[in-house]
């Protein structure tokens, strides 16, 4: 199968073909958080979706060289730290920390590298004056050094915008940011690459340069970071869709400028997300963190929640599709339960096998191969967890074939055979998304209102009751149990419980 990704670049779905086929390595870079504040869930969301790339990437094959950027310099955090009476390194380092502890509860992994914007300066200082040196960048009267776009060739390329498109929307953002910039540019559409101290500032937001003292501007730190990491041209360049102009736009053209040599080959952008239709916003009252949400569902729920809509596609947030993730997702759980139940009686296995890669699976099961197809296409988890379902579907068959024939045993083998390979499918393509890895009973007892103690406690007084024939202690129980949220399962080897 040949993987294919929509490059924004080319707006086509293309197929990739990495610029070092041979070894078999793949150069990505996504711009990461700014980080003066916790992660919201439309963090959640970028992060998410180049955690499936990463990920698909590694399952076919790759050596990825993972960079995903922090940027811990600028107005937000500048005016955070000031607020807080905390230095600026000081509140990166608390805010980096709580994204780690965050995003870590969602399985998203580690990148290969984790860059700060401040840990570059140099190169970006370098990248600068190669520009000013080129005649592209220009030193204005407020001590600011700014990228003279229309000097660049292809510039709007990636959004697909003209240059008199873009010019008002980009003059009205710059004036958002720093009032007094529209005074010092040639055009209002070009971009800050260097900015001025200003007096009020904390000295721990300045370095010295050649343009005097002051501190990068947005765009410039990425491409620096891209160079000192990945070279001057990589495979996959990804990011929020708010991100394709002006940053991804601005990226693109100067790097390209000042390097000389094509920047990267796939632009890979996700969708927004919306709350309840709406698009999130503090002002709006629709804002959730990261940690507000895992207050109410756990990070594996959210995991899957997101995982449900392909990356490029509009992301609706709400309370009632969460609860239909969890639900979903304890469906998926129930059938690897039942089937490690099933095995482990049936003498195939005495505990849940580990997950194989996608070549150890049966190649011959039409859904382990329509799962591989559409993680190919465009990493479409949408499509893909459609067919974890299925698999779902055929081990609740299995389960019922092997009660029904016990007395065959040519079909009771073929059936504990195809079941194994079944179980097997399923936990192994719930990997290779970050999902399924639990002991199922660990997932489904998970936010009991009772401990297990208590619990056995009640499966202990009902077995008596059932012995004493005492049916309706017994049925009494059970119902207790049950309005309490917890689902007595009976079987051979005495009863389990689950969360309903």
């Amino acid at each position: 199968m040949t993987l294919r990704l929509f490059n924004t670049l080319t707006r086509k779905l293309e197929d990739f073909t990495a610029l070092d086929p041979a070894q078999r390595k793949v150069g990505m870079y996504v711009c990461g958080m700014t980080v003066y504040d916790l992660c919201h869930m439309g963090h959640a969301r970028m992060m998410m979706a180049f955690d499936v790339v990463y990920r698909w990437l590694q399952v076919r094959g790759y050596e990825v060289n993972y960079v995903r950027n922090i940027t811990d310099i600028d107005d937000k955090i500048i005016r955070r730290a000031l607020e807080r009476g905390i230095t600026i390194r000081e509140l990166t380092d608390e805010m980096i920390a709580a994204m780690r502890e965050d995003i870590g509860a969602l399985g998203i992994k580690p990148p290969t590298h984790e860059p700060r914007a401040t840990e570059h300066v140099g190169s970006m200082l370098d990248m600068i004056a190669t520009l000013e040196g080129k005649g592209l960048a220009y030193r204005a009267p407020t001590g600011d050094v700014n990228l003279s776009v229309r000097k660049l060739p292809g510039y709007g390329r990636l959004s697909g915008k003209s240059l008199d498109d873009l010019r008002a929307g980009a003059g009205l953002a710059e004036r958002s940011d720093r009032a007094d910039l529209a005074d010092a540019k040639v055009d209002p559409l070009d971009s800050v690459l260097w900015k001025a101290s200003k007096p009020e500032e904390p000295e721990d937001a300045k370095w010295p340069s050649v343009f005097g003292p002051g501190r990068p501007g947005w765009h410039i730190e990425c491409s620096a970071m891209c160079l000192d990491l990945l070279g001057k041209s990589f495979d996959i360049h990804g990011g929020g869709m708010d991100l394709q102009f002006p940053h991804h736009e601005n990226e693109l053209a100067q790097s390209e400028a000042a390097n000389g040599e094509k920047f990267a080959s796939y632009w890979l952008h996700n969708g927004f997300l919306n709350v309840d239709g709406e698009k999130m916003s503090k002002s709006l009252g629709n804002f959730f963190t990261i940690r507000d949400v895992l207050k109410h569902f756990d990070g594996e729920t959210l995991r899957f929640f997101m995982l449900r809509t392909h990356y490029r596609s509009q992301f609706n947030f709400s309370d009632a599709l969460l609860e239909d993730a969890r639900n979903a997702l304890r469906r998926l759980y129930n059938a690897l339960d039942i089937g490690d139940a099933l095995l482990a009686r049936l003498g195939m296995r005495a505990v849940a096998a580990a997950p194989a890669t996608l070549d150890e699976l049966d190649r011959s099961d039409d859904l382990t191969t329509s799962f591989e197809a559409a993680m190919d296409n465009d990493f479409n988890t949408a499509e893909a967890v459609s067919y974890l379902f299925m698999l779902a579907s055929d081990i609740g068959a299995l389960k019922k074939t092997l009660e029904d024939a016990s007395t065959d045993p040519v079909l009771v083998q073929a059936s504990m055979l195809a079941l194994d390979r079944k179980v097997l499918a399923l936990r192994s393509l719930g990997a290779t998304l970050g999902i399924l890895q639990q002991e199922p009973l660990s997932f489904l007892q998970a936010g009991a209102a009772l401990t297990e103690a208590e619990i056995q406690a009640r499966i202990a007084a009902r077995a008596q009751a059932k012995k004493d024939k005492d049916f309706a202690a017994s049925d009494r129980i059970r119902k207790e149990l049950a309005d309490l949220g917890i689902t007595l399962k009976d079987g051979p080897e005495g009863t389990t419980w689950v969360k309903a």
